[in-house]
């Protein structure tokens, strides 16, 4: 099983340990990718902070946030930790890295990536450095991020998902980089987090999407499959095994060979 992921616009510090090491990231078809996109963000963000409004218009930070692009700057020297560490917000709470068993923690190495306008997508046993860049960022000499990745990811990306599940939780930003298609779309499930709530008044229950909730729900999941140890092989199987661990799933089978599962959870209680 492969899990894809949006990374967190909040980060962790940088570590004080080596800087990050390009050669030694998981999906090594993205290096030349990642060290056009790293140098071309380093170079922006040279300089007086307080000066370089040209990498806060880009980066689409205020002036309160000057700070990002100095430690942008940075980049190649920063200490460097696991990318599961430097990630944080309302997923990776509710995921809990930190605080998984240790077989669990195997898992989430093997089958947890995380997408990432900077470095393409790593694995959260990679050691990365604090940055600010996302996806929807267009670099003057490489243009918009997500189109750049394209290329790369398409060699990459099927290569790490193998034969088996790809669930795909990332935000539409992040799903730009990388769609899967043919086969591999086929064994792959999108999910979709509804709150279901009963108006008292007609009787009849309304559901709506609330993102923040959306989040650490997704969070939850991936962190009931690694806790129990699932390995669900197709969309069907991970159908079943949510609902197995008490989630209420509804999904249905595309019409069409070649094309993901869109799976409804449906949860009652935001938390």
């Amino acid at each position: 099983m492969l899990v894809l992921l949006p990374p967190s616009e909040g980060k962790a510090a940088s570590g004080r340990g080596a800087p990050v090491k390009l050669e030694s990231l998981s999906l090594p078809a993205l290096t030349r990718a990642r060290e056009a996109v790293l140098g071309e963000l380093v170079e922006l963000c040279a300089g007086d902070p307080d000066e370089n409004d040209k990498a806060r218009e880009v980066l689409g930070l205020s002036a309160g946030l000057r700070g990002e692009v100095a430690k942008n700057a940075g980049l190649r020297t920063a200490g460097a930790r696991p990318a599961g560490e430097i990630y944080t917000g309302v997923l990776y709470d509710a995921l809990g890295l930190a605080s998984l068993d240790t077989a669990a923690k195997r898992r989430a190495g093997r089958s947890l990536l995380v997408f990432s306008g900077l470095w393409g997508a790593v694995r959260v046993t990679d050691r990365i450095p604090s940055y600010r860049c996302s996806m929807g960022v267009k670099l003057p000499g490489l243009g918009a991020l997500g189109a750049y990745w394209r290329e790369p990811m398409a060699t990459a990306l099927p290569e790490a998902a193998g034969d088996g599940l790809v669930l795909d939780l990332r935000s539409s930003a992040y799903s730009a980089a990388w769609k899967p298609k043919g086969e591999v779309a086929g064994r792959t499930a999108t999910v979709r987090v509804l709150h279901a709530q009963v108006d008292e008044s007609t009787g009849v229950e309304k559901r709506s999407v609330v993102s923040h909730f959306n989040k650490a729900t997704k969070g939850r999941i991936v962190r009931s499959l690694l806790t129990a140890g699932a390995v669900p092989g197709n969309p069907a199987e991970l159908v079943e095994a949510l609902r197995d661990l008490g989630y209420v799933v509804e999904a249905e089978a595309p019409a069409r060979a070649g094309r993901a599962w869109a799976l409804d959870v449906v949860v009652k209680e935001i938390h």
